[in-house]
């Protein structure tokens, strides 16, 4: 323990020879009640000095260099002698009064004597204490239940046994409860002594629990020589309990000037506390066996030494696990580092290093392995981290692992190797089965999965490559790799298998960005137009913006093939702006053409890529107001997944619906936390996806379809917002949807995806004819 300053203050050990001189005393007048007049008077000066020196003694120990802790400790000890020294005056004056009452505490002492033991007990439950495991509290507890049964037993035998035989409870009632608070504070002392606490030297802990024992004595023999008329066994022990007060001030004082090396740096010893209640009991009990027979007090010392012995015993086996359990757990430290060497942290899963060796092991097995490599990727994960956190996608990618895992079977090896990317190897697999197992994977991470509170919905897709002749196991994993880019261009939440060829199609795509970039420049692009109609009278309400691309040589390519290679190469951003004036400009051309004829609204889909850039929603407002129309008059179709891109999204669509655009939620129902979207993003229309929309099958699909439809027009209604079913195929579908409260739909049974020039006739007609 280090000094906090310069300042040592007064040393204890000069009060030493003082409180030694005043035991000696007493001891002598004690002995010479019978024969020494003035001995009644003498005899209670001892004591009274006794105390203020162990007091004064105690205060010196709270020196400046001290711990604040056992400052504050020794302080209240302090106290506690002080207090006893003013009862001692107090009975002291009563006996000489009326030495008929020298044996009895008089009432107005009593309090002197009990509430400072009460106050003792409560410092030393203050002492700080080094913290336990549980397995160190349970030997802890077991030497503290040894020592302190000792302590009662001893206490028992010696003092208390024979007090309760005088039967009267005016000598009775304060002996026992100064006793049995000094048994409390003698347990408090084992425990702290046993546990540790370093502001509080512990030898000096040990001198207060001998002070204790000592003082317990002395309160259990106070009357057990009633018939001495002027004897009072306190007289002689006072003075010796406060001598051993004075050597644990000064253990104290010289152990935090540094005098005295800190427990710590001396060799670790076993506690002797336990074996010493253990000694002391079995000396009672030969004491108890010796004596005489009708003396009642050797049954509970031969209780108390069985209880001991039992606690022992308990104690040693409790040693022996702790043993059996260290070798263990040293076993359990090598397999764990080995473990941590070979597995993911997050999920516990192998690692790519475990991975690669397992996969090496099995090519080099042969061909007859049929050895089998499942790439999996989770589709958009990036969005929860975005929006959500990292430990929330950590705990996703911890939660994910399980389903993986569950679709394999033991001896397979399931491993994660870093982000989001999983992989799975299994043996003496058929293709087919190798395909169900793709398809369990996929559906078994197709179920929410809540995480704090968020139910959040994960797609994969999958790569599947077999081993043939002469593949190392780097030509499978790039194979498998291939394989599940693939099957995110078949738009993600699928399975493909590699097959040779792949790697070129592939690259195709690669060459699709560079030619989407010569179409930008080269006016390759045009937009056609779907009108949005009111289903009960057929008339056009709003149109959605749509591009196409035809190529010069390939024709017309695909949206699901350029749009996806838009997305990956970062061209939907200046795709998106063309797409968004273009839209604009018609708007502007029909509404001058057909006035309130006109469509009121244009829909134009915006990427989640789009939404990240920090100029978006100026470049809205430049579209807007170049093309003349009202910021109302445009509508921008945002999907779940592109809200889900992050913070910067949320933020470009707040100050769009601040600025008066519209704004709505794209293949509603089909996101990662569609509910929760609706309170975080401001929208004004929900737009059904057309997965939901009523088919003309009959079962439990339509029921389901039925009711997720149901539901979404009635949150619609609830919060004030415009309902639209997109992919209405057919009449049936139309007179349903109308029918559970869908006012507005879209698609090709109502009106396909025209150029302005087609859409114009259409305007011109009051409403579009039904089939």
């Amino acid at each position: 323990m280090t000094c906090r300053s310069g300042q040592r203050g007064a040393d204890p050990a000069t009060l030493l020879p003082a409180s030694i001189a005043l035991t000696g005393i007493s001891a002598v007048l004690f002995c010479l009640d019978q024969n020494l007049p003035q001995a009644p008077v003498l005899s209670w000066i001892p004591p009274s000095l006794a105390l203020a020196i162990g007091s004064m003694a105690l205060r010196r120990a709270a020196a400046p260099h001290v711990h604040p802790a056992a400052g504050r400790f020794w302080k209240q000890m302090a106290l506690v002698l002080a207090f006893s020294g003013v009862g001692t005056v107090v009975q002291a004056a009563t006996a000489l009064l009326d030495p008929r009452n020298v044996h009895r505490v008089p009432l107005v002492a009593a309090p002197f004597f009990a509430i400072p033991v009460v106050y003792a007990v409560w410092a030393l439950l203050r002492i700080p204490t080094a913290t336990q495991s549980i397995g160190q509290r349970v030997r802890l507890g077991l030497d503290s239940a040894i020592a302190v049964l000792g302590a009662a037993i001893f206490l028992w035998y010696v003092a208390f046994s024979p007090l309760f035989s005088l039967g009267s409870p005016d000598l009775v009632g304060v002996p026992v409860l100064v006793g049995v608070a000094c048994l409390a504070g003698i347990s408090a002392v084992v425990n702290i002594v046993l546990t540790g606490s370093d502001p509080v030297d512990s030898t000096a802990l040990r001198l207060v629990g001998l002070g204790l024992l000592v003082g317990g004595v002395s309160a259990g023999t106070t009357t057990l020589i009633a018939n001495e008329s002027q004897r009072v066994p306190s007289q002689v022990f006072v003075p010796l309990i406060c001598t051993i007060s004075v050597f644990a001030a000064i253990r104290q004082h010289r152990a935090a000037g540094g005098e005295i090396r800190p427990r710590a740096q001396r060799r670790p010893h076993v506690s002797l506390l336990p074996y010493t209640a253990v000694v002391a009991t079995d000396a009672l009990l030969i004491l108890a066996t010796i004596g005489p027979a009708e003396d009642r007090r050797r049954y509970v010392v031969v209780g108390g030494a069985i209880l001991i012995t039992a606690l022992v015993v308990v104690r040693q086996v409790v040693a022996m696990a702790d043993n059996a359990r260290l070798v263990a757990r040293l076993q359990q430290q090598e397999d764990r580092l080995r473990h941590q060497a070979t597995h993911d942290g997050l999920t516990q899963l192998a690692n790519r290093v475990l991975f690669a060796e397992r996969l090496d092991e099995a090519i080099a097995a042969g061909p007859g392995s049929d050895v089998t490599v499942f790439l999996i990727d989770l589709d958009d994960f990036k969005s929860v981290n975005d929006t959500l956190g990292h430990t929330i996608g950590d705990r996703l990618l911890a939660a994910v692992a399980g389903p993986i895992r569950g679709c394999v079977r033991t001896g397979d090896t399931v491993a994660r190797l870093g982000g989001d990317e999983f992989a799975v190897l299994v043996r003496s697999v058929p293709e087919s089965a190798a395909d169900e197992i793709a398809d369990a994977i996929l559906v078994s991470l197709g179920k929410p999965f809540e995480i704090d509170g968020y139910e959040l919905l994960v797609r994969a897709s999958i790569g599947i490559a077999t081993a043939q002749p002469g593949d190392t196991a780097e030509t499978l994993l790039r194979n498998a790799d291939i394989a599940m880019y693939a099957a995110k261009e078949r738009g993600k939440g699928a399975h493909a298998r590699y097959v040779p060829g792949m790697a070129v199609r592939i690259l195709e795509h690669a060459t699709l960005g560079a030619q989407l970039r010569q179409a930008l420049d080269g006016n390759q692009l045009h937009v056609l137009y779907q009108p949005v109609v009111r289903l009960t009278d057929g008339r056009i309400i709003g149109m959605e913006a749509l591009v196409r691309w035809r190529h010069p040589a390939q024709g017309l390519v695909s949206p699901s093939d350029f749009i996806p290679t838009a997305e990956r190469t970062g061209l939907v951003v200046p795709l998106g702006r063309w797409v968004l004036h273009e839209a604009c400009r018609q708007k502007a051309l029909w509404r001058e053409k057909f006035g309130d004829g006109s469509p009121s609204t244009i829909g134009v889909n915006v990427s989640g890529r789009q939404l990240q850039e920090p100029g978006f929603a100026d470049e809205v407002a430049e579209a807007i107001e170049s093309a003349g129309i009202e910021p109302g008059h445009l509508v921008l179709e945002v999907t779940e997944t592109a809200v889900l891109t992050g913070g910067q999204a949320l933020d470009t669509l707040a100050a769009l619906y601040s600025a008066g655009v519209h704004l709505a939620l794209d293949d509603f129902g089909t996101g990662q936390s569609s509910l929760g979207l609706i309170r975080t993003c401001p929208v004004h229309i929900l737009k059904l996806d057309k997965s939901f929309v009523l088919d003309s099958c009959d079962g439990s699909r339509a029921d389901q379809q039925l009711a997720i439809a149901t539901a979404v027009v009635s949150i619609a209604d609830a919060l004030g917002l415009d309902a639209v079913a997109e992919g209405i195929e057919s009449q049936r579908q139309a007179d349903r949807l109308r029918a559970i409260g869908y006012r507005l739909g879209q698609g090709f049974h109502l009106a396909r995806p025209l150029p302005p020039a087609e859409i114009d006739q259409l305007l011109a007609l009051d409403s579009l004819p039904r089939a």
